[in-house]
C-alpha cells in the first residue's frame, strides 16, 4: 500500500474541499492509500500562535508526512498570482529534505482556488511547481483526455485542477471542478504505484 500526501492551506474551505475530492481520487485505486494533511497559519504579528493540533479539519503537516509519502498533491488558495504565505513558509522549512534528497522521483500534483476566472490559477499552480522541480519531484497535470478541460465553465487547467469561488468565496465547486479534482487524485496515485 502507498500513500500519498494530500497538502493544503485553506482559509474559506474551498481549498479543504478539492483536497477531499483528490483524496477520493487517490483512494479509488487499488493500493493507494491518501493521508490528508494542512499547514497552521502565519502572522506579521510575533506574539500570534497557532494551537498545535488545529481544533477541527485534517492535522499539521510534518516533515516525516513528506518524506514518507510515495506522491504528493499540494494545493493552496491564489494570493496576487502566488501561494498562499502559509503554504511557502511551510515549503521554505523542508530545506532538509531537500539536501537529502528524500523527494526525487517522486510524482506530484498542485491545486488551487480563486476568486475570479482570471485570478491568477495558472500562474498560482506554476508556483507551487518551482519548489517540487527544485526538490527533484516529477510533475503530474491533468491531460486533456480529461473531457471536462475541454468544456469547463468553471476551473480547471492541465497544470493542475482548480476552482473560481466567487469574490465571496461562496460558489460550491461545480461537477466539472470536482471530476478534476478526483482525476487528478486518481492520475497521481497511478503514477506513484508504475514508479515505486
Amino acid at each position: 500500500m502507498i500513500e500519498i500526501l494530500v497538502l493544503y492551506y485553506s482559509q474559506g474551505g474551498a481549498v479543504r474541499d478539492m483536497a477531499q475530492l483528490i483524496a477520493r481520487g487517490v483512494e479509488s485505486v487499488n493500493g493507494a492509500k491518501a493521508r490528508v494533511r494542512t499547514v497552521p497559519k502565519v502572522s506579521a504579528n510575533h506574539e500570534a500562535t497557532e494551537p498545535d493540533i488545529p481544533t477541527s479539519g485534517a492535522p499539521y503537516a510534518e516533515l516525516a508526512d513528506l518524506e514518507a509519502c510515495a506522491g504528493l498533491a499540494l494545493g493552496s488558495p491564489t494570493r496576487f498570482g502566488n501561494m498562499a504565505a502559509p503554504m511557502k513558509y511551510f515549503l521554505d522549512g523542508t530545506a532538509g529534505l531537500w539536501l537529502k534528497g528524500a523527494l526525487i522521483g517522486k510524482p506530484a500534483a498542485v491545486f488551487t482556488s480563486s476568486g475570479s476566472m482570471h485570478g491568477g490559477n495558472e500562474t498560482t499552480l506554476i508556483s507551487m511547481m518551482l519548489p517540487l522541480l527544485h526538490h527533484g519531484m516529477l510533475i503530474t497535470g491533468l491531460p486533456y483526455s480529461e473531457p471536462q478541460l475541454s468544456t469547463t465553465t468553471t476551473g480547471g487547467t492541465p497544470y493542475g485542477a482548480s476552482h473560481i469561488g466567487g469574490s465571496m468565496d461562496d460558489r460550491p465547486i461545480s461537477d466539472d471542478e470536482r471530476k478534476l479534482c478526483i482525476a487528478l487524485g486518481k492520475r497521481l496515485a497511478e503514477t506513484a504505484l508504475k514508479l515505486s
